[in-house]
């Protein structure tokens, strides 16, 4: 008779392990799934949203903030995604317009991707220039601006310990704000940067009247090769104490009284302002914009002339400045200029 084969006790054993080892691999199947739809299968705001994550600021709570703008799924997977790629997120606003994989996100933050407006300030700008272009960018009132920069003259004190605002030390350059940055901080930023340039071109002794002087310079010419010439009449004129007669000068004291009319006429030219360089000998009483490293180099060291008079460039069709010694050789060079702009098709 055959025998039967009995069941041992080691199979059945293993046929428990069995399924307990299948529904553990599906559970992990499952997790890793899961995880992976967390943090690759994009997700986010289809229109713009902004998180500022502020400094000092736990893991925790920005996964949080993160979460509830709707930038991520969950902040668990945030604190997961941190835990397996680790790194320093930097504080400071981002802004989010699309979905995105959370690992796209994750690396924006340790990048330090932080959104900021970009503002370019072109060389010879004035305060009220400079706060017209801020406005635009949508950072800030240009009035506010206005005022701070006579509030915070005192960041130039060590410069220029007379400064009543901070023109002339707001150094032209491409920069890049944060969207809430206040007046306070751009200007900051601005100052700083004049001191590092200023430092690189050995700008020192008498600061203000240096960078007053540059100032003039800028706006007279834009041309790199005449800066020199220019300060040079300047200087010459103030040796022989004639008055500057500058323009620009006497714009500035317009804008400062909120009387300029975008246009010089006949009696702005009487008008007694401490800008009125027609008026008054020597230089204006400060900057009357801000100068960049061309034409503060210029005013460091302008060029030996004998020149007293010129016509500038930028009034001249020809696209250079007339420079004259004498009365008559500089009446000749208007004459020149008048023909000039006629023969250009101006008035």
């Amino acid at each position: 008779m055959a025998r039967r084969r009995r069941k041992t006790r080691k199979s059945k054993g293993w046929g428990a392990a069995g399924t307990l080892l299948t529904v553990f691999l599906v559970m992990l199947f499952g997790a890793a799934a899961g995880a992976s739809w967390l943090i690759f299968v994009p997700f986010g705001p289809a229109s713009e949203t902004f998180v500022e994550l502020t400094p000092g600021s736990s893991s925790a709570r920005m996964g949080e903030q993160l979460e509830a703008a709707g930038v991520v799924r969950s902040r668990y997977a945030f604190d997961l995604m941190r835990l397996l790629k680790r790194g320093t997120i930097r504080a400071g606003e981002y802004r989010f317009d699309h979905p995105a994989p959370l690992a796209e996100v994750y690396a924006r933050l340790i990048r330090g991707d932080v959104y900021t407006r970009t503002v370019i300030i072109p060389e010879g700008e004035s305060i009220f220039e400079i706060a017209v272009r801020l406005e635009q960018a949508g950072l800030g009132d240009r009035q506010n601006f206005v005022e701070a920069a006579t509030r915070e003259a005192g960041l130039v004190t060590d410069l220029d310990p007379g400064a009543k605002s901070l023109e002339g030390y707001l150094f032209p350059d491409t920069y890049r704000f944060a969207r809430k940055a206040s007046p306070a901080q751009i200007l900051g930023t601005m100052v700083r940067r004049f001191r590092t340039m200023a430092g690189q071109i050995g700008l020192k002794g008498n600061v203000h009247r240096v960078v007053t002087l540059a100032s003039l310079v800028e706006r007279e010419t834009g041309q790199g090769a005449e800066r020199p010439l220019v300060a040079s009449v300047f200087e010459n004129r103030l040796t022989k104490k004639m008055p500057l007669m500058t323009d620009p000068a006497v714009i500035y004291g317009l804008e400062l009284e909120g009387r300029w009319r975008g246009a010089i006429y006949k009696s702005d030219l009487k008008l007694d302002t401490p800008y009125n360089t027609y008026l008054h000998p020597g230089l204006p009483p400060g900057p009357v914009a801000n100068p960049g490293l061309r034409s503060l180099r210029a005013a460091m060291a302008p060029a030996t002339t004998n020149y007293l008079y010129f016509v500038a460039a930028g009034a001249n069709p020809q696209g250079r400045s007339l420079f004259a010694a004498t009365l008559d050789e500089h009446n000749r060079n208007v004459a020149d200029y008048r023909h000039a702009v006629k023969k250009a098709g101006g008035r």
